[in-house]
């Protein structure tokens, strides 16, 4: 493991586990006693059965969403198929509270286990499909080809061949979804679902004393912690990419035949549960609701403001996971398993948790940053830091490390070898990483809500405003700018061809 990855790559692990420096002080204040006492209580293992019972319901929905449209719209002579690559992206846009309230207003007995299930997979899906649909893209046909030369069915192929090349995009999809949904808190509070993070927003409401809230914040590190590991296990050693340029033209697609209508249907329920509905929601209250005021220069200065600290904050996470998601692809050593897991770490905590530790950390120890702009960019990368991470190392695992040996047989020493050949390799894996990172910041509200600096607003912040002053109507305007913003990064990620 090279110096030039290794420094910066502890340096990140460090500062990822900033907010874990928090946790403990506050989980601690009052003893190992209380803290244990809280840990085994009656109630938190019955929030971490209900936790677990929605993550693994969840990813389970999300795998067969994400891999089912990223086969069609790549792999198959789906009508429309560049058009639905797009669609299938912009879930990506929508707040998991916006989905959660656009059908619990629709379906109004859709609440509890059943109506969380429904929003965090039509919001999370996307975290699947795109990287999926990145391997689909650029995988070499050839081995296909030469599996249906040997007699295999278009089955035999996809089980054998193509779903082994698929498995480590996949499950890093499924990290991310996983994460997520432990670490929600707006489609859960409003489906009215206990889980580790809505008892740890009401804990913080219900008291000055942190202990508690902190001590159900650890376990929720532990989860994180396992699901990296089992990740990284399920995920293998095997060797994933080939040596060469390969075959010099795209996959053969597989025609749909009679089951066309059925994949059109497919794509359609999916869109319309995932968009159509919650974007109806928003135009129906605007529509209808006597609150609606639209400001169009207030709009339009949010929005900038939005893209603005959402592409510092992404800029930020993407250096940031660019030498552990190099670690994590190159080197299997006990380091890179701890750099990596170190990195996904603070992503399991509430954005609520995340901020006021690093409220706590600047007031005593940076007092120019609290309540600036760099805070704010700084909290999005420890937040968010997965997101990149994930993109980076599925890229690089993606391209030959054969290349990079024959770089440093030529003299080539580290650093050149990961500017000349690395990271131009790795290039769309990142600029996929970067893009989920943008969108996702533009919609993160607990961390905005405590961090930004005095008269900044974003998006998602103006809109949690007026919800809450159930003002709907003059919400959605806002609600529809993040879906509209988010689909340019989502257009050009369906459209993407190498």
């Amino acid at each position: 493991m090279p110096l030039v990855l290794a420094v910066p790559a502890i340096l990140t692990a460090a500062f990822a586990l900033l907010p874990l420096v928090y946790l403990g002080v506050r989980a601690l204040e009052h003893g190992p006693g209380r803290a244990r006492e809280i840990v085994v209580s009656p109630r938190t293992l019955e929030l971490l059965g209900n936790s677990l019972r929605l993550t693994l319901t969840v990813v389970l929905i999300t795998l067969l969403l994400g891999v089912s449209l990223a086969w069609l719209t790549q792999r198959t002579r789906l009508p429309g198929a560049r058009l639905w690559a797009v669609v299938a992206t912009l879930p990506l846009a929508v707040p998991s509270y916006v989905m959660a309230f656009g059908w619990l207003s629709a379906v109004p007995g859709a609440s509890g286990f059943t109506g969380a299930v429904l929003a965090l997979s039509l919001a999370c899906f996307p975290y699947v499909f795109l990287p999926v649909a990145a391997v689909l893209r650029t995988s070499d046909p050839a081995r296909e080809e030469a599996a249906r030369a040997l007699g295999h069915s278009s089955t035999g192929v996809f089980l054998r061949v193509t779903l082994p090349r698929l498995r480590p995009a996949a499950l890093g999809g499924a990290l991310l979804v996983a994460l997520y949904v432990v670490s929600d808190f707006g489609a859960v509070s409003i489906m009215r679902y206990d889980t580790f993070t809505r008892a740890i927003f009401m804990s913080y409401r219900a008291s000055f004393d942190r202990t508690p809230a902190a001590a159900l914040a650890c376990v929720l590190v532990v989860i994180t912690l396992l699901l990296v590991a089992a990740e990284r296990r399920v995920r293998g050693r095997g060797a994933l990419a080939a040596v060469g340029r390969g075959a010099a033209r795209p996959p053969r697609r597989v025609p749909l035949g009679r089951l066309a209508p059925l994949a059109l249907a497919w794509c359609a329920t999916i869109a319309s549960a995932a968009l159509l509905l919650p974007v109806g929601t928003l135009v129906w209250w605007i529509v209808t609701g006597s609150s609606a005021t639209w400001q169009p220069a207030a709009l339009a200065a949010t929005a900038w403001s939005t893209v603005a600290v959402a592409a510092a904050g992404a800029a930020l996470t993407t250096l940031l996971a660019l030498p552990v998601g190099v670690i994590a692809a190159r080197y299997r050593t006990r380091t890179s398993r701890l750099l990596e897991q170190a990195a996904y770490a603070a992503h399991a905590l509430p954005g609520i948790t995340v901020a006021l530790a690093l409220v706590f950390l600047s007031v005593r120890y940076a007092r120019p940053l609290y309540q600036e702009y760099p805070l704010l960019v700084i909290a999005y990368a420890a937040l968010f830091l997965p997101l990149a991470v994930t993109g980076v190392r599925t890229a690089v695992q993606q391209s030959p490390a054969v290349l990079e040996d024959v770089a440093r047989s030529l003299g080539h020493g580290p650093l050149a070898v990961l500017r000349r050949v690395t990271l131009p390799l790795a290039a769309p894996g990142v600029a996929t990483g970067a893009a989920l990172t943008f969108v996702v910041i533009m919609k993160e509200l607990p961390l905005t809500l405590l961090l930004r600096p005095s008269g900044m607003d974003t998006l998602a912040t103006r809109l949690w405003t007026h919800t809450e002053n159930q003002a709907h109507a003059a919400a959605a305007p806002y609600a529809l700018a993040l879906i509209l913003i988010a689909a340019v990064p989502a257009h050009l990620l369906g459209r993407h061809r190498s």
